[in-house]
């Protein structure tokens, strides 16, 4: 059957909208026949991702970011039959960061990735759930969405430089957190400053915040923490951006660890967003679980 795309114009700032021309020559030049749907605003994405589904489109391709796959992945599950296979999820990475895109090896290449989505290949790939919402990616609550919520206002810069600025900006407010965390084996109560959950492994287009995250491994990987001066948290930030050795998650006060489930209560409310998009602004019971190989996916 035709190719559902489903384009986010606004990704990256209305750049989505700009590449769109490139990316539809490149479809068509790759000889993949498809019908297009264009969102309108926030949220329509999973309303066209959910009606894609139910007129039986067995490939979909998001053309956008990280929030438009997690949206279009919303969409199918609301869709979906317990145990009924989803629609194949492609990717045609137009966002700011692409942080899915590059947990699997998705070229950031228009004419590259078409190729990856005209090859066929399909893997089966886990997806993670907070609430009743669905991701992708990840989600997070603590610092990292209260990052996100200050992005979110600066509207004078551009590209990956508005997350290392809107970060920068957090840590200056030093928020924190008092919460208990629950999960298979284990559990933590006390302060916190973040806590990551991780499908992928990075965020934000540079922080890898889950760095041994692994979204095909059928587990969530969680890392939490708590820094209690603004020079600790800033002292943090180099190596939030380091995937390998040296990672933050070594450093003391931060634990990573491989859970399929995580409950979490907050005594104060956090902001929460999932595949970067805020979900809830303030909020204090979520439970977090993974659906394994959920997902089917077309990969290199």
């Amino acid at each position: 059957m035709t190719t559902k795309v489903i384009l986010n114009p606004y990704s990256n700032r209305w750049n989505a909208e700009k590449r769109w021309p490139q990316a539809e020559a490149a479809l068509r030049a790759a000889g993949i026949e498809f019908d297009l749907s264009i969102s309108a605003g926030r949220g329509d994405i999973t309303r066209l991702a959910e009606q894609a589904t139910k007129d039986g489109y067995t490939t979909i391709v998001a053309a956008g970011g990280d929030g438009t796959i997690g949206e279009a992945v919303n969409g199918m599950m609301s869709a979906a039959r317990p145990n009924q296979p989803l629609p194949v999820l492609g990717f045609l990475p137009l966002g700011t960061a692409n942080d899915l895109g590059y947990a699997l090896k998705i070229p950031l290449d228009l004419d590259e990735a078409v190729g990856v989505i005209a090859k066929g290949n399909i893997q089966p790939m886990d997806l993670g759930q907070v609430n009743d919402v669905y991701f992708a990616n990840n989600t997070a609550l603590g610092l990292e969405p209260y990052v996100t919520v200050i992005q979110e206002r600066i509207t004078w810069i551009k590209g990956i430089a508005r997350y290392l600025v809107a970060a920068l900006m957090a840590i200056g407010d030093r928020p924190e957190w008092s919460a208990r965390l629950e999960w298979e084996g284990g559990s933590y109560e006390g302060p916190l400053s973040l806590v990551y959950i991780g499908n992928g492994p990075r965020s934000g287009g540079v922080f890898y915040m889950g760095p041994h995250a692994d979204p095909f491994d059928g587990k969530l990987t969680i890392v939490f923490g708590h820094r209690k001066t603004r020079l600790a948290m800033l002292g943090t930030m180099p190596q939030t951006m380091k995937p390998g050795a040296g990672s933050y998650v070594e450093s003391p006060g931060m634990t990573e660890l491989h859970t399929s489930w995580l409950k979490v209560s907050l005594k104060n409310p956090s902001p929460a967003h999932a595949d970067g998009e805020l979900f809830s602004r303030a909020i204090t019971e979520l439970e977090y679980k993974i659906h394994p190989g959920r997902l089917r996916v077309l990969l290199p």
